[in-house]
């Protein structure tokens, strides 16, 4: 990190920062949070959002009577209206040496820092966790933790294999409430499709977000090669013509519309990201479409 700058300036500019704070995470489910936040809950609350009505009952708060009604119709019936909770943000980034590539970690670095802040200064509760090296995931809570929480990011390496389904596993044993769960990682690994399969299992929201360097898809050279692995070491040796680089790009992409899919099938979101895109345009644009921004 260049000195003096400031965590949030090395991954996220601070015009972007002021834009990031109109927006809200939304959910596709009601969620029921722990503390007063600023989502909608599946249960009833003092908010100035009308929701239903239901029968008086002898104890209930009178100043909820709807008085109208009640000329009208005879009958007490009580407004209820919609609470509005806090939701437990989880994010899952991908540390693993494939994610070295092409500046995918970096990438996946600024998108879960704009997130998370998002999240905090709408005072819903964070965690980062990171595999295949899963630290302590610390929980991050209100604007006051942003900064610490950008720190964390911006430290973040890229070694080890991948093991996705694995980390999955790991998120569904914690304790806590579902909440969003949002995995940002290249998927480069042969168990992507269980690990996408295991994290509905939780409840709540799941999201991906599929980050990939052009590389991955598009190769820009031919000839011969000894293509090394960069998680296994493995050496492969290679002979790329124009033809092989054409039926390579085409499998690449029927992959990336396969994990698109299956996790429309599991129930979870899907967005895919390039290394070189720009963040702007990604989360003020095409988050909004997905659903996850408002």
């Amino acid at each position: 990190m260049t000195a003096g700058r400031t965590p949030s300036a090395a991954l996220l500019d601070p015009a972007f920062l002021a834009r990031l704070e109109q927006l809200q995470l939304t959910t596709r489910r009601r969620l029921a949070g722990q503390f007063t936040g600023e989502h909608r809950s599946s249960r009833y609350g003092s908010s100035l959002d009308f929701a239903d009505y239901r029968e008086y009952h002898p104890g209930d708060d009178f100043r909820r009577i709807d008085y109208l009604l009640w000329a009208r119709l005879d009958v007490l019936l009580l407004k209820l209206f919609e609470a509005e909770d806090d939701i437990t943000v989880r994010i899952l980034v991908d540390t693993s040496a494939s994610m070295g590539v092409g500046g995918k970690l970096h990438q996946a670095a600024r998108v879960a820092a704009a997130l998370g802040f998002v999240s905090l200064v709408r005072r819903d509760a964070v965690t980062v966790h990171t595999f295949p090296l899963e630290r302590a995931a610390p929980r991050f809570l209100g604007r006051g933790a942003v900064t610490p929480m950008f720190d964390l990011l911006a430290s973040l390496t890229a070694e080890g294999d991948t093991h996705f389904a694995d980390a999955a596993a790991n998120v569904l044993a914690r304790p806590g409430k579902p909440g969003v769960t949002i995995v940002i990682s290249d998927l480069l690994t042969p168990d992507w499709e269980r690990g996408i399969t295991r994290l509905p299992a939780r409840g709540g929201d799941v999201v991906i977000v599929h980050v990939l360097d052009r590389e991955d898809v598009h190769p820009t050279f031919v000839g011969d090669y000894d293509l090394i692995d960069r998680e296994s070491g493995a050496r492969l040796a290679v002979s790329l013509s124009p033809e092989s680089v054409e039926q390579y790009e085409k499998l690449a992409v029927a992959w990336m519309d396969e994990v698109a899919g299956r996790c429309r099938q599991a129930g979870a979101g899907y967005v895919r990201v390039w290394a070189d895109d720009e963040i702007e345009d990604i989360l003020l644009r095409g988050w909004r479409q997905e659903g996850l921004l408002r």
